[in-house]
């Protein structure tokens, strides 16, 4: 499988993170050169990750520092909140399911459905990108600090699953 990751997919969680930051957080974000590849490097304190199914299938890594993290979170919620805090976690996995939301939105003609954001916080660990997937990290930086999205995805074509049943 290429290295490569579609460029529309990387414009797409580009602007849904300069959307979410500039709507939800007052602040801008630039951003540094793409680097492709495998993403075994998700060595920071906090990662927010979300699943992409559909017709294409994959995951979406938030991965910041723990002090990044921290006065994104406070410019997000209005206050501090202490990163053992359960809304610590809920807040860092929102921001991860707006960019998801946003990014996904832009792919034209395509189904694709976000699972609810799971936040792992603690040094040391790792996040597993899916077997066969494209991987790209997007390196930004904020006002809070630095910090990336890095989106490991497949195209599998037109989605044959079935719509859920209405409520």
């Amino acid at each position: 499988m290429s290295n490569a990751l579609n460029p529309i997919y990387v414009t797409a969680f580009i602007e849904a993170t300069q959307n979410v930051f500039q709507t939800m957080l007052r602040q801008d974000v630039s951003f540094g050169k793409p680097v492709p590849g495998r993403l075994p490097h998700l060595q920071n304190d906090v990662s927010a990750i979300i699943g992409m199914t559909g017709d294409v299938v994959g995951t979406v890594v938030l991965s910041l520092p723990a002090a990044t993290a921290s006065k994104i979170v406070e410019c997000f919620v209005g206050s501090p909140i202490d990163i053992k805090n359960d809304d610590f976690a809920d807040a860092v996995g929102e921001l991860v399911n707006m960019i998801s939301g946003g990014a996904k939105a832009k792919f034209d003609g395509q189904q694709v459905r976000i699972s609810c954001p799971s936040v792992v916080i603690g040094q040391g660990h790792t996040v597993q990108q899916p077997s066969g997937s494209v991987c790209i990290s997007i390196p930004c930086e904020s006002s809070c600090g630095g910090f990336s999205v890095d989106v490991s995805i497949k195209k599998v074509g037109v989605s044959q699953a079935s719509e859920p049943a209405a409520a």
